[in-house]
């Protein structure tokens, strides 16, 4: 069984004490393919030297996180283009908008959020979304942009089934994670009547851990517990939702 965390920030400082061990335990629950999305520029080296460590393992994204989006984030960009032109990625992200902590970069945050899908149709990538607080504002830009060369994943997926389905009108699968198993989390009570060819698992660990770890540092490992309430959900096996998933990653990222 090969399971694929699709959204990962194994880089995070939360993991500096056991990132070997964690990695294990991840691998030894199934999971081998991660993917890992980039906050800025801050963090690249940290990413290149995690995909060094790993690198059958590790697949890299490029990105300027919406959250992190402040009077320089042309500069930022910059940056995020100058490493496409480097050397590989493997989809755009996270990019979006965020506007659950800080409004006062709205208007930045939009732009750059376009400028990034634009990179991602020069460069043929998919792209992944941040969205928080923001669904409108993130369709309204989906909308312009919309179009054969835009796909992508809808990461963390916390919105109402209208609004799963407007992603997936948009190119889009939903990044399923810890949400999933929470009790207020909603998305389950819909989740089985969306079709499992549009769904892929994600951990956004450190964050966002599955019952029963909520409230704790999330890891890659956790990642079999939303497989097991998909499982669940489903009415098939955890290696159905494997499977399936894993297919659905490899569709999106094409490896």
């Amino acid at each position: 069984m090969i399971l694929t965390d699709t959204h990962t920030h194994l880089y995070s400082e939360a993991f500096d004490e056991d990132r070997a061990e964690m990695m294990q335990r991840a691998m030894e629950a199934g999971v081998e393919r991660f993917f890992i999305p980039a906050i800025d520029a801050s963090y690249t080296d940290a990413m290149y030297k995690l995909e060094q460590s790993y690198p059958e393992h590790i697949f890299l994204m490029a990105g300027l996180h919406p959250t992190h989006v402040k009077e320089n984030y042309l500069e930022e960009l910059a940056h995020v283009e100058q490493q496409l032109i480097d050397r590989k990625f493997y989809a755009i992200g996270e990019i979006g908008i965020d506007l659950y902590w800080d409004k006062t970069f709205l208007k930045e945050q939009q732009n750059a959020f376009r400028q990034q899908i634009q990179l991602a149709k020069k460069y043929q990538l998919p792209i992944v979304i941040h969205c928080r607080d923001a669904f409108d504002e993130v369709f309204e830009i989906l909308e312009e942009e919309k179009g054969e060369n835009l796909f992508g994943i809808f990461h963390c997926f916390t919105g109402t089934k209208a609004q799963a389905e407007k992603a997936i009108g948009y190119g889009l699968k939903l990044g399923i994670g810890g949400v999933v198993t929470f009790k207020n989390g909603k998305i389950d009570q819909f989740l089985a009547d969306i079709d499992l060819k549009h769904i892929v698992l994600e951990t956004d660990a450190p964050y966002l851990a599955p019952t029963p770890y909520r409230g704790k540092r999330n890891e890659s490992a956790y990642l079999l517990k939303v497989a097991e309430k998909l499982a669940d959900l489903y009415n098939i096996n955890v290696l159905e939702i494997a499977n399936a998933t894993t297919a659905n990653s490899k569709e999106i990222f094409g490896v």
